[in-house]
């Protein structure tokens, strides 16, 4: 491989990148990758954040990607460094993140023959990429230049349909690893772009449609449920939907629809605590069900959906895929959900007023009546911390949430509000690894930036810290720390307490100044609710990392959770069948 080779070849590829819309690119260091990143640097319209560790590095890229809503590329070098992304990748491909994963590999003649830092490397990812391809040794010519810039498209386009996701191209490279980079644009940038890119949506014919809202029309007890959806516009459009056909919508809180503008009294944001009733869940069963989106966190709200099986349940996808986990689908609509919304709602007539939506917005209200007595809790509870939080963040705010219990408590206690706040998190495969990095990545584009999240979650991916300090990056990181795994309390495991601290519990007993100090962040432990405030209200101005650790009880914490349960389920019980009477 020659010089020349190498710098045409990779210069092509890179800058068709560019043209193709890919602005930032996420660069672990590595010796075989080299001619990559040394290109990658000296492009104009490329930005590289360097990041060190890969498996954080991946994460990182994901959650600039999730921000930004468009590809971002991720560089590594040879070996088990590209096997690190895959957490990442498998989160992007359940989540339907676009990232670009480049990685470079020994060329074709130093594979299986025991080459240091030399694995097998053709699809790596498996099942979890959109598209692979083990590009061609670089090469000049006219024929492989245009293949180069060819697969740079190829993988923006791919990445970029619906559904979104990651695509995988390795490149083979010879030594030596030197492009000749401080030249290698000035005679290509100015080419035009090879392949033009074109979004293409899914749509419904107008007489399908028609005949949707000609059949939701006959149905009085419906409802709308949607989960985490990336759709532009679809909370206004949701909820037109919802006020034509007279349904409720039951909104995740990664649907985006308790936050901002379109508050409305049609979004029901309690489900999770009335819904855990099962005689509340028989009176309030429904003869059809809208899904949008991925399921919802609420584990009650899945149980409502496998017990409404006599129901229609409609599912409507715009990447076109299986979303079915309970099995209880009867109709899948392969359709852009904001299109699918106006349109429907334009369709739809309905010439009376509906009792049933009326009944849920009143069993909503009563709920949170009593889930807003959290608030008497003196001392510091988890659900408080949320109900608090929601009340204390600033408009235009960005809550990233950890897994496990964060994200159910924001299910249960961040209620519907007139603020412009989004709420983020790795629910594509639920794990709890690189929510740091993930949130460090979004924090690139998003400001000002907070990151809920629990001690395990938070020593799983701490190294993540370091891309606030090599970047510069304002993020707030608020550490819910029980000093173990909480979920596993509300568990069955809990109720066979022998093994249950060993196995389960598993408190770490660590000191988070420390990890504050080496990452030069601001730390604060706090010990009443003043406190927590306070450093809230502070976190929001303050430039670079910041670390509120919120020492909690995990059994007062389940004991608190617990009651408030069963206090709800009491009154929506007498409430509904005080109705039926």
């Amino acid at each position: 491989m020659n010089n020349e080779s190498l710098t045409l070849y990779l210069s092509h590829f890179i800058d068709e990148l560019t043209k193709a819309g890919v602005r930032h690119v996420v660069v672990s260091p590595g010796s075989r990758s080299t001619p990559m990143a040394m290109l990658m640097a000296e492009h104009p319209d490329l930005h590289l954040y360097l990041h060190i560790d890969e498996r954080s590095a991946g994460f990182f890229a994901l959650g600039m990607a999730k921000a930004l809503r468009k590809p971002i590329a991720l560089l590594c070098t040879s070996g088990t460094a590209a096997a690190n992304y895959y957490p990442a990748v498998i989160e992007a491909n359940y989540a339907r993140i676009p990232l670009i994963v480049l990685t470079a590999d020994r060329p074709h003649e130093l594979r299986e023959v025991g080459a240091p830092q030399a694995i097998d490397q053709n699809h790596l990812y498996g099942r979890h990429v959109k598209w692979f391809v083990d590009m061609a040794l670089p090469e000049t010519g006219d024929t492989m230049l245009r293949y180069a810039r060819s697969n740079a498209a190829r993988s923006v386009y791919i990445a970029s349909q619906a559904p979104m996701g990651p695509v995988h191209l390795n490149f083979p490279f010879r030594e030596p690893l030197i492009p000749d980079y401080e030249h290698a644009y000035e005679s290509i940038t100015q080419a035009g772009q090879t392949v033009q890119l074109q979004n293409v949506a899914r749509e419904l014919p107008e007489e399908e449609l028609e005949g949707f809202a000609h059949e939701l029309a006959q149905y009085e007890r419906g409802i709308i449920v949607c989960g985490a959806l990336d759709s532009t516009g679809f909370s206004e459009q949701v909820v037109k939907l919802s006020k034509a056909l007279g349904f409720p919508v039951l909104a995740d809180p990664l649907s985006q629809l308790r936050s901002g503008p379109f508050l409305s009294k049609e979004i029901i944001d309690s489900y999770d605590s009335f819904l855990r009733d099962q005689t509340v869940r028989r009176l309030l069963a429904a003869d059809v069900i809208i899904r949008f989106g991925a399921m919802p966190v609420s584990k009650a709200l899945t149980f409502f959906l496998q017990e409404n099986r006599d129901a229609e349940q409609w599912v409507v996808d715009g990447g076109g895929l299986w979303r079915d986990p309970s099995y209880s689908a009867t109709r899948m609509i392969a359709c852009e959900e904001t299109s699918f919304c106006r349109k429907l709602s334009e369709k739809v007539r309905r010439n009376h007023h509906s009792q049933w939506i009326e009944k849920w917005i009143a069993v909503n209200e009563k709920t949170k009546e009593w889930m807003r007595t959290v608030n008497d809790v003196e001392f510091l509870d988890e659900g408080k911390l949320f109900y608090q939080l929601h009340h204390a963040l600033p408009e235009g705010a960005t809550l990233f949430v950890g897994n496990s219990m964060p994200i159910r408590d924001v299910d249960s206690f961040f209620f519907k509000n007139s603020k412009q706040i989004e709420i983020m998190a790795n629910r594509g495969a639920n794990g709890i690894d690189g929510v740091v990095s993930t949130a460090m990545g979004a924090s690139v584009f998003r400001q000002p930036l907070f990151l809920v999240i629990g001690d395990l979650s938070l020593f799983h991916d701490m190294n993540g810290m370091l891309a606030a300090k090599l970047h510069r990056l304002n993020v707030n990181i608020i550490i819910v720390n029980n000093n173990g795994g909480g979920i596993f309390s509300y568990l069955p495991q809990a109720e066979h307490p022998k093994h249950f601290e060993e196995l389960f519990g598993t408190p770490i007993d660590l000191d988070y100044s420390l990890a504050a100090e080496m990452y030069g962040g601001d730390y604060q432990k706090i010990s009443s609710w003043d406190e927590f405030q306070e450093s809230v209200q502070k976190a929001v101005s303050h430039e670079g990392l910041s670390i509120i650790e919120v020492p909690t009880n995990r059994e007062k914490n389940v004991m608190v959770h617990r009651q408030l349960w069963k206090n709800v389920s009491r009154e929506i019980t007498s409430m509904l069948l005080g109705e039926r009477k």
